[in-house]
């Protein structure tokens, strides 16, 4: 006879705590323990999917993970572009247009919210959301360091600097530039 009131006291003091593969892997301990049946009742007592347990039941045999990691190299979701290869071009085709800044500096703007352009990814087929617009890229500090350079450079030169807001109200995230008048 299976120990359900045990299952259930370990789970709620110890197993509901653990991370993802820690669940994972205490649900599939106690399935093996409780042998026959009890794989319905830990996944009715955890609430994680069978299919999760049966993962964590093969997580047991395997090699330990390295140090820090949840899940093996290659696990968890896939991004977004991986996902709907067309919609970078989708994004650079609406962007192209909006974008403003000089051309000969890597500083770029541009004009439409995101909000606007989630929507009309959507319209064109490549549903998203405005937050997975606004997803930071992974040079978007370089743009900050490059107009921190040039203020530093004018300031040196005893040039007046004029910083602009450029924020909107209701818009978060965005961001002051800096103007260097000459």
């Amino acid at each position: 006879m299976i120990d359900e009131a045990g299952i259930r006291l370990r789970w709620n003091v110890v197993g509901s705590r653990l991370d993802e593969r820690g669940r994972r892997l205490f649900a599939a301990a106690e399935v093996r323990t409780a042998g026959r049946g009890g794989l319905a009742l830990v996944s009715t007592i955890t609430g994680l999917a069978r299919s999760t347990i049966n993962r964590g039941k093969q997580d047991l045999d395997a090699q330990p993970l390295p140090k820090g990691r949840v899940r093996r190299a290659g696990g968890g979701r896939r991004s977004v572009c991986e996902n709907d290869p067309g919609l970078m071009p989708a994004l650079e085709r609406l962007v192209e247009p909006a974008t403003l800044g000089d051309p000969m500096r890597p500083l770029i703007w541009v004009s439409k919210s995101t909000e606007k352009l989630a929507a009309t990814l959507t319209e064109m087929g490549h549903p998203i959301s405005a937050d997975t617009v606004r997803t930071k890229h992974p040079d978007r500090n370089a743009q900050f360091e490059y107009i921190n350079a040039k203020v530093i450079a004018a300031q040196a030169q005893q040039q007046p600097v004029i910083s602009v807001d450029t924020k909107k109200k209701g818009v978060p995230q965005r961001h002051g530039k800096e103007l260097i008048m000459s």
